[in-house]
């Protein structure tokens, strides 16, 4: 081995002593334990890292075992990882033009989502339509993967039927992830028309019957993204994904597949999150957990890694200022490539509206294109190995969940853990967390809960006659009954039946289990704005009238707060300087219904009294003030103060008492 390099030679030396008593000292007598947060689910974050946290050989090499640094040895210097793109457009022939322009655009894999009702998918009934998708498409060269977004392994399996139907004879060169998932099913829509058993059992047998047709696909997908998108936590999120890994390979084992062969059937998907520092961290752990679950089960070499899917999450995105989101995106999407994940693939930034547009499609591709191409983030394997800060956040994080893996595993398997409920419980609390933290502004939503924009600019969507395409795709539809097994399903698809021929009805006494619901953080601030848009549009714009007290110098900061704290719930500020006298004229000039004091905390003691009576004298329904009130707060009260706003309020609640106040939504 090299020496070291003398980086630092010509600096002078230091150590952790001298750097906690810079510290202490800049902290003002405050503890060291300040500098310390927290992740989700409690993990510390320390604010230093040093030697003694890592060894240096504790996580391994790139494509070794336990594969904490990836699965492979070397990138490839052209495509790092696999950028892959969402297409989801209800018309098939529309969605094959997606396809293509993804493809010429510099993607390198397709994710096709399929709905039979086009709400959240293409409408593809039969191999025709996916035909129609996929025209030009080589699987060969450019993998495919699909997502059923029904509730069943049935339908799963119907959509694989007709992509075998479609595909032909060239099967067997067809890169494809069916994403056959009764677990994720289970836990985004709380129902199975089978039995939990009989589901996986079903994903099983077509996963090793589908093996010998299209030997360089994996037919089975591991999912967290319900567990993240319902609010929980990365522990949470962890745990969920290897307990579901675990369930399907001890299933495969049982149906006769080897260790190395149940491995390789398994996608794992995570999504990732703007914390780019905790989603780093979150897919070594999950490298981690898997590498050593794979050992126990027995896979070897390469087998033993995880084929890991990042998608950028949906929790994350909004509605209004959707602009922020290409922001989101791109530090999700670094977290990533540099965390490495095997495949990447980045929401469109106007997810939240609707289907993305041109240019919101362009954008998520670009993305990851400049990150590989200009950023060069895929030409070092794993950058951040040997940062003992990553290294240690990433165990444990690894160590968190795999207690809670192990809790999951002592119930029977993720799928009982899911129908006793005990899972959701866990995740239903840290959702319930996150929504209070997102209420009070702990956690901020940039555009939304902070700096919003009353007056913003909105992207287009695509725009479609849902009726219409569903219509056509019912006339198309056959009516002539299929066998279940994945031979005949294959060979009914090929024979032009569609997924309403191939579908079963749902049997009695299915599985049932709490769903995770998904949520997005800014949507509660979203529906008030709403509320107040309405209002706008009638003509009379929501209002709260700004009372500033003294000079600028003294007024501007909590001025500024208390416009930005109405304006997350689409009321606009009217300000105006002056005594009490003149705040009196203005406020009654103004016929705002609600008011806010704002000024220093010596202003307050000197005049805040009096301008809240002022204000009530002037017609003012409801009158804030801009800060904690102290030992002043009953004098306050009494002279017609009815809320004081400051850091940490539930600003949610506040705004929804003032739309009340307001009349909004009657």
């Amino acid at each position: 081995m090299a020496d070291d390099l003398p980086l630092s030679a010509d600096f002078p030396g230091g150590d952790e002593a001298q750097w906690r008593a810079l510290a202490e000292k800049a902290l003002d007598g405050a503890p060291l334990s300040k500098l310390t947060t927290k992740t989700e689910h409690g993990v510390p974050v320390r604010p230093l890292y040093r030697s003694p946290d890592w060894a240096p050989d504790a996580s391994g090499m790139p494509g070794l075992a336990p594969f904490i640094r990836g699965d492979r040895a070397i990138n490839d210097p052209y495509l790092p990882w696999d950028i892959r793109q969402i297409v989801s457009h209800p018309d098939p022939a529309i969605a094959g033009d997606q396809v293509m322009e993804a493809l010429e655009g510099g993607v390198s894999s397709i994710e096709l989502r399929v709905d039979a009702a086009g709400e959240h998918g293409v409408v593809a009934r039969s191999a025709v339509d996916i035909e129609r998708v996929l025209k030009g498409m080589k699987l060969d060269l450019a993998p495919l993967a699909l997502e059923a977004t029904g509730a069943s392994t049935t339908q799963g399996i119907e959509l694989a039927a007709l992509l075998a139907a479609a595909v032909g004879r060239t099967s067997t060169e067809a890169h494809v992830a069916f994403n056959v998932d009764p677990i994720g099913a289970l836990a985004r829509t709380g129902a199975l028309p089978g039995s939990a058993e009989e589901e996986i059992a079903q994903a099983v047998s077509f996963a090793r019957d589908v093996a010998g047709e299209f030997p360089l696909a994996s037919a089975l997908r591991a999912d967290a993204r319900p567990v993240h998108e319902a609010g929980g936590t990365e522990v949470q999120e962890l745990a969920f994904l290897i307990g579901s890994g675990a369930e399907y390979v001890r299933a495969l084992l049982t149906a006769g597949l080897t260790a190395d062969q149940a491995s390789r059937a398994v996608l794992f998907t995570v999504s990732v999150g703007a914390d780019y520092q905790v989603e780093m961290a979150k897919l070594r752990a999950a490298r981690r957990m898997w590498g050593r679950v794979a050992e126990a089960f027995g896979a070897a070499g390469a087998a033993a890694g995880m084929k890991l899917q990042a998608v950028t999450s949906r929790r994350m995105l909004t509605r209004r200022d959707p602009w922020v989101n290409i922001l989101r995106n791109t530090a999700a999407c670094f977290a990533a490539g540099v965390g490495g994940a095997d495949i990447v693939t980045v929401r469109a930034f106007t997810d939240a509206m609707g289907l993305p547009g041109k240019l919101a499609r362009r954008l998520a591709r670009n993305t990851q294109v400049i990150a590989q191409e200009e950023s060069s983030l895929g030409k070092v394997v794993d950058a951040p190995g040997g940062a003992w800060a990553m290294e240690k956040l990433g165990d444990d994080l690894a160590k968190a969940a795999w207690t809670l893996f192990q809790q999951v595993e002592r119930e029977g398997g993720l799928a009982k853990a899911l129908v006793t409920g005990g899972f959701q419980n866990g995740v239903a609390d840290a959702r319930a967390a996150r929504i209070k933290a997102v209420a009070k502004r702990k956690e901020l939503v940039t555009g939304v809960t902070d700096f919003p924009q009353l007056q913003e600019e909105v992207p287009s969507v695509e725009v479609v006659n849902l009726p219409a395409i569903v219509r056509r795709a019912a006339e198309a539809s056959g009516r002539a009954p299929a066998a279940r097994s994945w031979f005949s399903l294959k060979a009914a698809a090929q024979d032009r039946a569609t997924l309403a021929d191939l579908s079963r009805t749902a049997d009695d006494g299915g599985a049932e289990a709490e769903s995770l619901w998904p949520i997005r953080l800014a949507e509660p601030f979203e529906r008030l704005r709403d509320l107040a848009d309405q209002r706008t549009a009638a003509g009379r714009s929501p209002q709260i009238f700004l009372a500033a007290l003294g000079p600028m110098a003294e007024h501007t900061a909590r001025l500024q707060f208390a416009q930005n704290f109405f304006a997350a719930g689409g009321i606009g500020a009217v300000p105006s300087v002056g005594d009490a006298v003149w705040l009196e004229k203005a406020a009654k000039s103004s016929a705002c219904s609600l008011a806010c004091i704002c000024g220093s905390d010596k202003r307050y003691a000197e005049e805040a009294v009096e301008t809240a009576r002022a204000l009530k004298r002037a017609g003012v329904k409801r009158v804030y003030l801009a800060g904690k009130p102290g030992e002043l707060e009953s004098a306050l009260r009494e002279a017609g103060v009815d809320e004081f706003i400051h850091i940490g309020v539930d600003v949610l609640a506040s705004l929804e008492l003032a739309h009340a106040e307001l009349g909004l939504g009657r």
